[in-house]
């Protein structure tokens, strides 16, 4: 009994911990944090040195199991979503990609100076205490039929230092190219 209580102490500090990653591609960096419900559904902020990394681009990434003949015609589409499940919105679905035994759907939620967007995003976590998207049904849109779980969110404490990291290998690539 003992070691069962360990394991699952163990088990849900491993789970609960922030894990931020820094990845340069090309010509750009990006900065990206795990999901808390679907550990692989990413919150993914993208810095591109052609901007001269003034700009992010962020986006959030659902996988599903649900696998529907016409999941590919949400490609470009603005699905509706809810922020915190008050603020209602809507994020333009930019990939549907085959991914292990479903699809992995990538959305845009836009593109924002970084420094303001950073910040604000930095101050509404602290205010709301949480970061979560749940994918609602919409006019001509029924979420549970392509989506399996409809909701996930993202810890941001570490939301200010990992976008400085990701803005400084950005520079780095700007650097490189000039």
């Amino acid at each position: 009994m003992r070691f069962l209580l360990v394991f699952l102490l163990i088990s849900t500090y491993a789970f609960a911990e922030e894990e931020w990653t820094i990845t340069k591609f090309d010509k750009l960096s990006y900065a990206a944090v795990s999901g808390e419900v679907t550990h692989g559904d990413t919150l993914n902020f993208f810095l591109r040195s052609e901007d001269n990394c003034a700009k992010v681009w962020n986006t959030f990434t659902f996988y599903t199991y649900q696998k529907p003949g016409d999941i590919h015609q949400l490609l470009d589409r603005h699905i509706p979503i809810k922020l915190n499940g008050e603020v209602e919105l809507t994020a333009k679905v930019v990939l549907v990609k085959p991914f292990l035994m479903g699809y992995r759907v990538a959305f845009s939620l836009g593109e924002f100076p970084v420094k303001e967007y950073t910040y604000f995003l930095h101050e509404f976590y602290q205010e709301e205490k949480k970061y979560e998207i749940e994918i609602v049904d919409g006019l001509n849109f029924q979420a549970k039929k392509f989506f399996d779980i409809t909701i996930n969110n993202w810890k941001l404490d570490n939301l200010i230092p990992s976008m400085q990291e990701a803005n400084k290998v950005c520079k780095e690539i700007s650097n490189s190219n000039s």
